[in-house]
């Protein structure tokens, strides 16, 4: 029986047997991606490449927006959808192996890259509402019932005996955002820079499995019954407990991260005026009442304010503190956390490495 092994190598090139079927999973799924996910020329199919959680609000989205653009302009759409890592994601489309009509990932930085590689046009943020994220959402806590390890804060994580499951930050969009989460759950009340990288770096020592992305890391968490706390996006948390209300609850830390996933059409893979056309009316769904309300009850977060407080009773307000609390912005903070000789670097170095010598 596999145990939790709280290592700081997990977040490290690493596999464990609970992780070779998901391996080869992952292998066989990027087989079929040369194959599936590149639009037919001349058709009206839209690829939509998306991060890992996304699955059941895009298939609800897909399933709303295609009768109605076909109502409102006789044309039936094709949409395929591809979810993964947002990591992982970003890397396929810049490859070229999913040519991409739009995205929708998790980290306005994930876009960011795709933009500067000459994907995406400079002003994608511009092009739709609310700097093009159609929905925010944040990191917190999923426990066992009746919470026996009594975990209600970020310092509670790093408690003698708890067992920690993440994402890997090397591909994850949500283990990107926990490490953030927990580096200001320090310094945005009151902590120094050098006591978050104390902490965050005892975090991750007390992970026991590191996933690919935050599916997979749920399924460890919730099916394989690895860890004493999941650290997850909230509408991941809440699809959790409300598939396994007698073995799971939600606990929300008194401050996390404000998360802003962000969508944009790829300018260089829609050069047809047709599916252009098509990607951004499709983008534009997301930010009318019908997508919000979508959003909303799929556990996002709508930028719209009624609508959100129309579901206050599923996502009630929080204190969440934005990117710019702790680094100049998304693109700033992907290069000093996660960028090479970053803080993630620094802290997973062994210790001659990490000192320098």
């Amino acid at each position: 029986m596999l145990k939790p092994r709280p290592t700081l190598k997990h977040f490290l090139p690493h596999i464990s047997w609970l992780n070779v079927i998901g391996v080869l999973a992952i292998v066989f799924a990027a087989t079929a991606l040369v194959v599936k996910n590149v639009p037919q020329a001349g058709s009206n199919q839209i690829l939509n490449v998306s991060y890992d959680p996304t699955r059941e609000l895009y298939a609800a989205i897909d399933k709303a927006f295609i009768p109605q653009y076909r109502t409102q302009t006789g044309v039936t759409l094709d949409i395929k959808e591809s979810h993964g890592g947002s990591g992982r994601q970003v890397r396929s489309v810049l490859d070229g192996t999913q040519k991409a009509s739009v995205v929708s990932l998790a980290l306005i930085s994930d876009i960011q890259t795709l933009s500067k590689h000459g994907l995406i046009a400079p002003d994608w943020r511009q092009r739709l509402p609310n700097n093009s994220v159609p929905y925010t959402s944040t990191v917190v806590f999923v426990v066992r019932k009746g919470n026996p390890k009594g975990i209600r804060d970020w310092p509670d994580l790093v408690n003698a005996g708890v067992s920690v499951v993440s994402p890997n930050p090397r591909s994850s969009g949500n283990g990107q955002l926990s490490v953030l989460a927990a580096w200001g759950s320090v310094t945005t009340r009151g902590g120094t820079a050098a006591q978050a990288k104390t902490y965050v770096k005892s975090l991750l020592q007390h992970v026991a499995v590191s996933d690919a992305g935050a599916r997979s890391a749920g399924d460890s968490f919730t099916l394989s019954k690895i860890g004493d706390v999941q650290l997850t996006w909230e509408n991941e948390a809440l699809r959790e407990v409300a598939a396994n209300s007698d073995d799971l609850e939600l606990v929300y830390p008194p401050v996390s991260i404000l998360a802003e996933p962000a969508v944009a059409w790829v300018d260089a893979n829609i050069t047809e005026p047709n599916t252009a056309t098509y990607a951004k009316a499709y983008l534009e769904y997301l930010f009318t009442d019908a997508g919000q309300e979508q959003a909303a009850q799929f556990g996002y977060r709508p930028f719209k304010p009624g609508i959100l407080a129309k579901h206050a009773d599923r996502l009630p307000p929080l204190a969440l503190f934005g990117i710019a609390e702790i680094a100049k912005d998304w693109s700033d903070a992907r290069e000093q956390f996660f960028g090479n000789n970053g803080i993630l670097d620094t802290i997973s170095a062994p210790p001659a490495a990490a000192s320098g010598t």
